[in-house]
Formats: C-alpha cells, structure tokens, sequence
C-alpha cells in the first residue's frame, strides 16, 4: 500500500557544507510534493535549509511520519536516540566516510525518495539496548543505544579491572582498556575494530567484545540478545571507568557502582530502497570480492 506521507523530519549537521547543500535539494524535493519538512531548533552551528520548519527535537519525532539522516553513522545514531520506542522510520543518506547505516548514495538520493513516498522500501526493524549506571549513591542514569554501550578506562596508563556475569552467572574477571557490548546492527562499529565478529543484523544476539585485553585468553563471546548483562569495576582501586552509548556520555563508573545492560524492549525501523543487500554493502565498505565482479547480479 502506498504509505500517504504528509510531514517529514531532516537530520544533519547544516554547518556542513556537503550536509548543507544535500539538505537544500530534499526540501526542495518534498516541499515540490507537497510535504511539510521538519528539521531542529537546536542546529544552532548554522541556519536550518530554506523551507524547513524548525520545531523542538522531541516534536520531531511526534509529528513526522519519517525522518531523514544526513551524514554518517554517527548522525544517524543520533537521530535513532529520537525514534527510540516509535514508529518513525529512518532513511540514511550517506555524506559521511564508511556509512553502514546512512546507505543511500547522493548519486541514489532523487530515486530512493520516490521509493520511499512510493512504499517500495523495504523496513528493517533493529533492536536496542538499555545501559542502566546505577551510582553507590542510589542515582540511576539510563540510555539506549543502536550499536553498543562501551565501558572504557579514565586513566592514561591504568589497566582497568572488571567483573562480568550474564543472567546472573559469573563470566570472567577481565583486565586491560574497557569493554564493548555492542549488538548486530553494532557489530561492524566499535567492536569490529577491536577483533569482534560481523553479526547478520537478523540475528537476535549481542556481542561483548573486551578492549585491549591484558591477556589473550580474554576473547569476544556471542551471547543471546535478551540477556541481562552485569558489570562491576575490582576494588583495587588502580583504575576508573565511564560508560558511553553510541558514544554519548552515560557517566562516570566507580568500584561502588554497577553498570547493567540488556535488551531495551525497543526498536527503530530502517528504510532501505530497492535491491538493498547487507553483503553487497559489506563488499562495498570492507572491500572484499575485488576483481571477482562475475559474482555480482
């Protein structure tokens, strides 16, 4: 059924110049059909494309029926943070480096659109996950994240010491720079770099990927994605922590406090167009099968 799209939100930083003159062609593209488009009233590095409404960000999220991400990944993480729990579907346009998730080509851009407004994307519906930082002081802080929740060492110099146990089990005691839990759609960030595996984002499970470990025994391991995942820091004192998702600041981490992460319950929903394939696309970033184009249809 084609989808009747009235309001659209776009995301991106507009300082860009690249980002900038992108964002000018899509209103100009939608507003030619009839669309209203959305952008933040928080973009203060520059002024918002001519045409776009600017409105708080949570409005972006409540009157949009889809939203826009210009610019890398991390832009698009940044726009997931806003449609975490909805049912906003997300379009990645890719002016960024390598662009796993903002997928869509500037050369694709004008044909992605009508498939879009036509209802011949296809929907990708990728899980999150939920970091609760609960503080020797009886705080709690919480976020959700796309890709992963990351615990990393403050100190230059320190090896960190930490505890983990999943479903209430005892993992491993670990030492050296941190840990990556990162899930599918995170498995080709952070963790990737730092010897975890590619996950098909079709599987439901996470990664804990340690970083830099101080002994080579301490490997990746892939765990099913509904478990609950435990952290506590040793109490020797050598080292302290902070925990980021999808590289925004969760806090600080100390021996008294406690870091749980595990399924959100809750989703965002990627637009891919027409003849999207997640191997071709790994071909592409990771520049495999070179030379052996027989085997591309």
């Amino acid at each position: 059924m084609k989808p009747q799209y009235t309001t659209c939100a776009l995301v991106g930083h507009f300082a860009d110049p690249r980002v900038s003159e992108c964002a000018q062609a899509l209103v100009a593209y939608l507003q030619a059909r009839h669309l209203t488009v959305l952008v933040s009233d928080e973009e203060r590095s520059s002024l918002p494309p001519p045409g776009a409404e600017p409105v708080p960000p949570l409005a972006l999220a409540t009157r949009a029926q889809f939203m826009i991400c210009i610019g890398g990944d991390g832009t698009l993480l940044q726009a997931a943070s806003l449609l975490a729990g909805t049912d906003v579907p997300l379009l990645g346009i890719n002016r960024g480096r390598l662009g796993f998730l903002t997928d869509v080509l500037i050369q694709d851009m004008a044909s992605s659109l009508d498939a879009v407004l036509e209802g011949h994307c296809s929907t990708d519906r990728r899980p999150l996950l939920e970091a609760r930082l609960s503080l020797a002081n009886g705080t709690v802080r919480q976020h959700y994240a796309l890709n992963d929740v990351v615990l990393l060492r403050r100190e230059t110099g320190r090896l960190l010491d930490f505890k983990t146990e999943v479903g209430g089990r005892y993992v491993n005691s670990h030492s050296g720079d941190g840990l990556v839990i990162a899930t599918a759609t995170g498995s080709t960030a952070y963790a990737l770099s730092c010897g975890g595996p590619i996950v098909d984002p079709q599987l439901n499970v996470l990664v804990m990927v340690p970083v830099c470990p101080h002994t080579l025994s301490d490997r990746p391991i892939v765990i099913p994605g509904d478990s609950h995942i435990e952290i506590r820091l040793g109490d020797r004192g050598e080292g302290h922590a902070e925990v980021t998702c999808d590289a925004t600041l969760l806090g600080a981490m100390e021996p008294e406090d406690r870091l749980l992460v595990r399924s959100a319950g809750r989703s965002i929903t990627l637009l891919h167009p027409p003849g999207y394939d997640y191997y071709r696309l790994l071909r592409s970033k990771l520049h495999w099968g070179r030379g052996d184009e027989a085997h591309e249809r």
